[in-house]
């Protein structure tokens, strides 16, 4: 188990570094138009919104538990 996530932290760790030799022209294009924050509180509110369910969900869970 050990060697298989050894392998998978340095199969990360490669992606990584080919991943940064490549420019996204439309991440550039909507930095410099200031649409990436609209994006980006878009990421946001739909994380929020599912781990919002989530601690909604658990809580009934555990309500349903007790009884």
């Amino acid at each position: 188990m050990k060697k298989i996530i050894i392998a998978f932290l340095l199969w990360i760790n490669s992606v990584s570094v080919f991943a940064q030799d490549n420019r996204i022209e439309m991440a550039d294009t909507l930095r410099s138009n200031g649409k990436i924050y609209v994006v980006v509180v878009c990421i946001v509110i739909i994380l929020a919104g599912l781990l919002g369910y989530l601690f909604s969900l658990d809580r009934r869970l555990k309500k349903l538990e007790k009884k």
